[in-house]
């Protein structure tokens, strides 16, 4: 006997149909999975069979074969144990095959019969949805984050036998259902105040416009100053993720498995600060089974890279194309992978390998020749996709002792959300939604300058010797700037401004 019943697998950000198909014959028992399964996937043999027989179902001693269509695309993971089951129990006539047109499953099977949290069911509601099934059975621990997806029903069960009672009509299960914007208003929490930040004024306001633009940062002093301190709190003056953004970020974190147990929702940009020890497949994506690296991790939020340097060379040079494209993509012999990367980079590094270099409070004792080998360790081309660049210098005792009362992040938000709604109403009718994501074209539209902005600005190109690319981040800064005031026009203070920025540039990276 013949029984079907729709799966579906992730690949990548998105999830794609696949047909179980479950066929019983007379002769020797056996069990064959095809369809070109993974490891996990042939081992669903020895789950389904336990779960079924401990879940009091009768497991067929006949020969069965299992074909996961289409069969030309690999077939990863533990979620097509509950699907398998189903069809086996539909094909052997335990449950009727009727039933399983209406639904769609996914879900891990326990050896007990209990259904596991799986990885990727926000992506897989969204492929239910759009193939316009009625409805998904999927994991009760899965339940309220695949219901972020309207126009379906998710079905969370907690067991084998729970789905068999509901698709059987003999027990009654709800859909799940979410209230997104009350979770996202009630796990929105901002512990950190830039108001903690003592001193540091010039490294405040460049963060400020960094937030407000969404441009690329690097700070650079000796150890102590705070980089780390004014870094940590960069989520805090940004602005908040929307329902979109939100799901969007949540589908990220979904697919790599890094969606913490108890939780639907993504609330807050994502930070991420990986050690200076991790791969560039851990910092883009990639391995044998492609995954999700930091940069995807930190999509819409910020990636912290504190000591620079000592990223490996291979791992830095890799950011380029995020950078620039804003994802990742990762091909494989077999498939060919896209992750969304829209994210600020925000960097930190000592000013040599002493970390005193320039510092008042204590003498440098590093050899020129070190230090230029220490600052070429990060490339010209990575250097020039910074937006900013500005020196945090250790604070004074006068600065330490002192209890003035600092702007707090609420206040710098309030700014920012201003300057990000005239970006959004500028860029309307574009792919951008910021300064910093402009293309050359958009800039050349949107940041043109006035006369006396233009001069001051030919004179920098001359005296700093500005590649193409730099003239457009000073354009694009200059363009913050000015959101940040609140004026239209693009004038020499803003352009001036944005030339302080960029320090490697006026003093040559490699000089000292």
């Amino acid at each position: 006997m013949l029984a079907r019943l729709h799966s579906y697998a992730v690949l990548g950000m998105d999830a794609y149909p696949v047909e179980v198909e479950t066929d019983l014959s007379r002769g020797l028992p056996a069990f064959s999975i095809v369809g070109l399964p993974d490891a996990a996937v042939r081992e669903s043999r020895e789950r389904v069979r336990a779960g079924m027989v401990n879940s009091q179902y009768e497991f067929p001693l006949r020969r069965i074969t299992v074909n996961l269509a289409p069969a030309d695309v690999r077939k990863e993971g533990p979620s097509f144990d509950l699907p398998i089951a189903l069809s086996l129990l539909a094909a052997s006539g335990q449950l009727k095959s009727e039933s399983l047109e209406a639904y769609g499953a996914a879900g891990e099977l326990s050896l007990d019969g209990s259904v596991r949290r799986i990885n990727g069911s926000l992506s897989i509601a969204e492929a239910a949805s759009r193939a316009k099934c009625r409805g998904v059975l999927l994991p009760a621990a899965n339940a309220e984050e695949a219901a972020l997806i309207d126009n379906i029903e998710i079905i969370g069960v907690e067991s084998l036998s729970q789905a068999v009672e509901f698709l059987k009509g003999e027990a009654a299960i709800a859909p799940a259902r979410v209230d997104a914007p009350a979770i996202l208003s009630a796990l929105r929490s901002d512990r950190l105040d830039l108001a903690d930040v003592k001193g540091q004024e010039h490294a405040r306001r460049a963060l400020e416009v960094c937030a407000a633009g969404g441009h690329n940062l690097l700070m650079t002093g000796p150890p102590g100053s705070g980089k780390t301190m004014l870094a940590r709190r960069l989520p805090s003056i940004l602005p908040p993720l929307d329902i979109a953004e939100a799901i969007e970020v949540t589908r990220i974190y979904s697919v790599a498995g890094r969606l913490n147990s108890g939780s639907s929702l993504i609330a807050s940009r994502p930070f991420r600060s990986p050690h200076h020890t991790i791969s560039h497949i851990g910092l883009t994506g990639g391995g044998g089974t492609p995954k999700p690296g930091e940069v995807s991790l930190s999509h819409l939020g910020v990636l912290f890279l504190d000591e620079l340097p000592e990223f490996s060379r291979l791992a830095l040079e890799t950011l380029r194309q995020p950078l620039e494209d804003g994802h990742v993509s990762i091909s494989r012999a077999l498939l060919s992978v896209t992750y969304p990367a829209r994210f600020m980079l925000v960097a930190a590094m000592n000013p040599c390998p002493c970390g005193h270099l320039g510092d008042a409070r204590q003498p440098c004792i590093c050899i020129p020749q070190r230090i230029a080998s220490y600052r070429s360790r990060v490339s010209g081309p990575l250097m020039d996709r910074i937006d900013v660049a500005v020196e945090v210098p250790g604070l004074t005792k006068k600065e330490l002792l002192s209890d003035r009362k600092r702007e707090s992040s609420a206040s710098v938000a309030a700014r920012v959300a201003l300057a990000r709604k005239k970006q959004l109403e500028r860029l309307a009718a574009t792919n951008a939604f910021c300064n910093a994501q402009m293309s050359v074209g958009q800039t050349e539209r949107f940041c043109r300058a006035s006369p006396a902005g233009v001069r001051l600005l030919d004179s920098a190109i001359d005296r700093l010797f500005l590649s193409a690319r730099a003239h457009h981040r000073i354009l694009k800064v200059s363009r913050t700037i000015a959101d940040l005031e609140g004026v239209t026009g693009i004038e020499p203070q803003h352009i001036a401004e944005a030339i302080s920025y960029r320090g490697m540039d006026r003093r040559g990276w490699d000089g000292f």
